[in-house]
């Protein structure tokens, strides 16, 4: 019985999970990050970097990544086709635009080590849109990866409630008038 107990739980080490990623409002670098743990299977205490023990990523809400500062207009991908005159460049928001996953791909692509695997990883990375999943890619889902950076609320979001028990800075007095 003591072998079939260790074969069970070496299939476990070994098998490929599935795990899920919301980037709404998460910047790609970030997004790309905990993304790269999974995919090289840095995550599992059997990881040797020559072994391909990698899990599979889920990234749903591509289309909502967000940049801080000015960096839609600012940041700019190039790429060459290889013939003269073929140099060419594009903003993040033509990019985006035109593809609404390839900001994230490009970023999980330029993390990966560059070596033969990275086109194996890549395969086993999964991008959508929007938070819409294909059932057969559903169903083998695992496990969730928390957020990097935590998602402040709309105004619309708060309650009444809410609000009445947010502190206030400054009461006006009774004679106050707005110009």
């Amino acid at each position: 019985m003591a072998s079939y107990t260790k074969a069970a739980q070496q299939w476990a080490t070994f098998a490929r999970a599935w795990y899920l990623l919301d980037a709404k409002m998460q910047p790609p670098g970030k997004i790309a990050a905990a993304t790269v743990i999974r995919l090289e299977g840095r995550h599992k205490p059997i990881y040797h970097a020559l072994s391909d023990c990698g899990d599979h990523v889920v990234i749903i809400n591509t289309r909502h990544i967000a940049f801080s500062g000015n960096k839609w207009e600012q940041k700019v991908y190039s790429s060459h086709t290889g013939y003269p005159g073929g140099f060419k460049q594009v903003t993040a928001t033509q990019l985006h635009l035109k593809d609404p996953t390839a900001i994230v791909k490009l970023a999980v692509y330029r993390m990966l080590p560059k070596n033969l695997q990275r086109r194996t990883m890549m395969q086993r990375l999964h991008l959508f849109p929007e938070d819409v999943i294909p059932e057969d890619i559903e169903k083998n889902l695992l496990q969730e990866i928390p957020q990097p950076r935590a998602v402040p609320k709309r105004l619309d979001e708060y309650t009444p409630e809410e609000i009445a028990a947010f502190p206030r800075v400054w009461t006006p007095p009774k004679d106050f008038r707005r110009k």
